[in-house]
Parts: structure tokens; C-alpha cells; sequence
């Protein structure tokens, strides 16, 4: 996704690394709807060591948002079971339809749990409703947080976002077995408020996504459509000093890098992990079914 965004009229479009806005949906009552799932049977086995791994990955799964040819639902359920296979034990996911998340967990099994928070749009008249994925039993679109253990104090947080047009978020949860606060965030495009196209979100998104994962023992990442601070970005102005300081990046070498391996098709970094905790390895996967790759990091929570 380019790091700028013309003002489009509605409708579905988006061309590969373009994100463009749904259509304006029926005003519903799941707006800010957080959606918990568990499967029985028999879990996945997870590292029985102190470590958790965490993956964030966009898995391009919104078809009108220019998706259609990046993969089919299952080629997409089959990209995720291979990060659990390499040892993820947490999945962030970005533009996920709720039931592709849905058929994920299933196919995981075992005590695998689901959290899925909708994307919504705002019309100009201020009526606000969930952005549904093209296709017959498609369900929502959003992003999901998908984990090995069990989930608890779950929480959609509350952020700046445009006052008309697509609103993306921040979903959170704490993995309890080992006691980690993981948030997922997709942050705004600049001129994606029809309304405002010349307003930044990013800056207070990140501010906001910060706060909301206090202390230490966080993971917090997601696509923040940015490339890392530094003077060949016009925009790093809006990361907040604690995110590479108080804060690591999976891919950052030392306290003053802020490079990182392109994570999109078109050569940019977008896609983010930070921790407070040790990183013992940083992995950047080509899934072959999206338009980004996944990002996967392992800390010690021991």
C-alpha cells in the first residue's frame, strides 16, 4: 500500500498496494463488536519453553480491495497454518473476513481462540456500519488475534479515525499462560478521511497503540502503513519516540537502527513488531498469497 491515497469517489477499489474504501453499509448494531471463539479438541502444540512467537501478517482477504488474485480462502487458511507450523503461537491478522478467521481456528484446533474486531465505515450524515467482504457468506472485514492459549480482558481501543471513510483499529488481548498484552493495530492511510483528506491519523493511532500496551511484557505490531522513521521519510515525524526506544523492533539491530527488511510487494517496510521483552530471532516469510509478507518474531518470557 503506497503511503498516500487520492481522494476516490465510493466504491469498491483498490489496485495491488492501494487500499480504497468500501461502500457505505446499513447502520448496525456490532459496530465496535470483539468476537471470542474457541474450538475443542486437541491444541497445536507450542514451544513448552519460555518463549511466545508472534506473526503479524496482512492476508490481503478483502477481494474488492483488490484482492481477488492474490489467492483463495483456503491457500490463505493453509499461509497461517504454516506460521503456526514454523511456531507462531499468536497471529495478528489485517483484512481478514470473519470467516476465513472463523475456518482458520477451526482448521488449528484444539484450545486455539479467535478475536475479531470489524472494520466500519462513517457516511458523511455520520452513519456508521461494518464493512462486509465481497462474496456470498463472506461475513465482516477485519482484523483478528489468533492464539494458542487462552485470551482474557479483550478490548477494542478507542483511537482517532477518520471522521468519514474506512476505520481500521486496535484489538488487544492478554495471553495469560504467559502473561504477554498483545495488540494488533491497522492503522490509517493519509487522505483516507473524505471529509478531512489532509489530516494525519497515524501519529495518535501510535500514541494511543503504545499506551494501550504498557510495561514491558507486550507485543504490539500490525500494519501501520509507514515506512520507519528516518530523514528519507517524509512522515517519520509521526512514531513516537517510545516506540524504538522504550520499545524494540523485530527487525531492529541496535538502539539507534530503524531500518527493517520490506515487508510489502512494492519494497517498503509497513508491517511491525515491537517488545519489551528479549527477541531471540526475527523472521520476514513470503506467503505467496498476499500483497504482504508476514513478519514473525520469538521473545523470552521467562
Amino acid at each position: 500500500m503506497p503511503l498516500v491515497v487520492p481522494a476516490l469517489p465510493p466504491g469498491p477499489r483498490r489496485r495491488r498496494g492501494l487500499i480504497a474504501p468500501a461502500s457505505v453499509l446499513a447502520l448496525s448494531a456490532v459496530l465496535a463488536a470483539v468476537l471470542v471463539r474457541t474450538a475443542p479438541g486437541t491444541a497445536r502444540s507450542l514451544s513448552a519453553d519460555r518463549t511466545l512467537t508472534v506473526a503479524t501478517w496482512n492476508m490481503c482477504g478483502v477481494r474488492q480491495w483488490g484482492c481477488a488474485d492474490t489467492g483463495s480462502a483456503s491457500a490463505k487458511r493453509l499461509a497461517v497454518e504454516r506460521l503456526v507450523d514454523a511456531g507462531a503461537g499468536v497471529v495478528l491478522l489485517q483484512e481478514a473476513c470473519a470467516t476465513h478467521a472463523e475456518s482458520v481456528r477451526e482448521a488449528l484446533g484444539g484450545s486455539w481462540r479467535l478475536s475479531f474486531r470489524p472494520y466500519t465505515w462513517r457516511d458523511g450524515a455520520g452513519r456508521t456500519g461494518t464493512v462486509r467482504c465481497e462474496g456470498r457468506g463472506q461475513g465482516t472485514a477485519g482484523l483478528a488475534v489468533l492464539s494458542a492459549h487462552p485470551l482474557s480482558s479483550v478490548r477494542s481501543v478507542p483511537s482517532r479515525r477518520p471522521e468519514v471513510g474506512l476505520r481500521r483499529g486496535i484489538l488487544c488481548a492478554t495471553v495469560a499462560a504467559v502473561d504477554v498484552r498483545v495488540c494488533n493495530a491497522h492503522l490509517s492511510l493519509p487522505g483516507s478521511d473524505r471529509a478531512h483528506p489532509g489530516r494525519e491519523y497515524r501519529d495518535d493511532q501510535l500514541t494511543t497503540l503504545i499506551t494501550a500496551a504498557p510495561g514491558p511484557r507486550t507485543v504490539f505490531g500490525g500494519d501501520f502503513n509507514l515506512n520507519p522513521p528516518g530523514a528519507r521519510n517524509p512522515s517519520g515525524w509521526v512514531w513516537p519516540p517510545a516506540a524504538y526506544g522504550a520499545f524494540r523492533e523485530c527487525d531492529q539491530t541496535s538502539g539507534g537502527d530503524r531500518s527493517g527488511r520490506a515487508t510489502h510487494v512494492s519494497g517498503h517496510k509497513l508491517d511491525y513488531l515491537f517488545t519489551g521483552l528479549p527477541r531471540s530471532s526475527c523472521t520476514v516469510r513470503d506467503t505467496g498469497v498476499s500483497d504482504h509478507r508476514a513478519l514473525m518474531m520469538r521473545v523470552d518470557t521467562g
